[in-house]
């Protein structure tokens, strides 16, 4: 099992009640990533493909759509760079392979929504090799439309047609943002992963300001369009809850109280000499509470087989429920593989 897959949230350690003889401690539960990159990989080399090359037909005919279709602003250009910075935010403090971006090769696709063909596996390798990477992930397209303008200019139309006036400012602005990446992964000359990830957003306009937007739609929606990608490729969470004894009977109550505040302050180490010592104890329901947080505490610091043996113990040997549904518990995530 690795330890550093199950992570703490515990800061917030949760009391039942100011009289339970139960406290609980959350845990953060892994769930495998939706895209498993392989072992290998310890650097991504990122680039932005979503740009036509200077001077190209492409970006000529992308300038007059971008007019046509009402692009934000025609900062597309900009906005994918935020594209870029989602990623990097994303990973950073993880343990997730390191992002590079190659500084002496560009590469260049349409400049729309058009998603051009994959990248030959020379240009892939060049791109891994000049930053030591083992994969690359490619912005492949990235294209922003609002219907702001698509709107005004059909009704500007239809007033000159009807002889019209005074034809209503929309009350709604909506903008769609599409980018699309591909993984690729040069040692086996196989795209691991493509995606296409699609935002819309809405703004009231209250019947002014019809071409205005705020000033950091586009940019928020490509760089939560980053964080989204990159979050495919990353291992998710979800919370657990686990119970432990706060109290214990007879003269040792006092321990159990003076181990739990160990626990409160993350304090495991002095907190479990504490309960091994209660575990040997005369008493047999203070030696199943103790076993049982005993189970907890290895738990929380990644020895998932020792809890089970604690777990076990506090069962089998002193008869504790919480014991035998902890075990039950403990071995459906060996079950699974966490």
């Amino acid at each position: 099992m690795n330890k550093l897959l199950f992570s703490l949230s515990l800061l917030s350690t949760i009391l039942l009640s100011s009289c339970s003889r139960y406290g609980s401690v959350s845990l953060n539960y892994p769930l495998n990533p939706k895209v498993v990159v392989p072992g290998n990989v310890h650097t991504i080399a990122l680039v932005n493909r979503s740009l036509a090359a200077p001077k190209s037909k492409e970006r000529l005919k992308n300038l007059a759509e971008a007019i046509y279709t009402g692009e934000v602003g025609g900062s597309d250009k900009n906005a994918s760079e935020e594209c870029l910075r989602g990623v990097f935010e994303e990973v950073r403090g993880k343990r997730a392979p390191q992002i590079v971006i190659p500084t002496k090769m560009k590469v260049y696709g349409t400049g729309s929504r058009e998603i051009p063909a994959p990248l030959n596996w020379k240009s892939v390798q060049t791109l891994c090799d000049s930053t030591g990477a083992q994969a690359l992930l490619c912005l492949e397209s990235f294209d922003s439309n609002t219907d702001a303008l698509v709107n005004t200019a059909a009704n500007v139309i239809g007033d000159l047609i009807s002889k019209r006036t005074n034809n209503p400012i929309p009350s709604q602005v909506n903008m769609n943002v599409i980018s699309y990446w591909r993984l690729y992964y040069p040692a086996t000359k196989s795209i691991v992963d493509e995606y296409r990830c699609v935002r819309n957003s809405s703004f009231q306009t209250n019947g002014i300001g019809t071409f205005i937007l705020p000033p950091d739609a586009l940019q928020h929606s490509a760089f939560s369009s980053g964080i989204e990608y990159i979050s495919r490729l990353l291992p998710d969470y979800y919370r657990v809850t686990r119970l432990l004894y706060k109290r214990g009977v007879g003269s040792e109550a006092w321990e159990f109280k003076r181990a739990f505040r160990r626990a409160e302050t993350a304090n495991w180490k002095d907190a479990s000499e504490i309960w091994q010592q209660l575990a040997r104890s005369k008493n047999r329901i203070n030696a199943g509470r103790a076993c049982l947080n005993m189970a907890v505490c290895n738990e929380v610091l990644g020895n998932t087989e020792e809890a089970l043996v604690w777990a076990r113990k506090s069962y089998e040997d002193y008869r504790n429920k919480l014991g035998r549904d902890y075990t039950n518990i403990l071995l459906e995530r060996k079950r699974i593989g966490y």
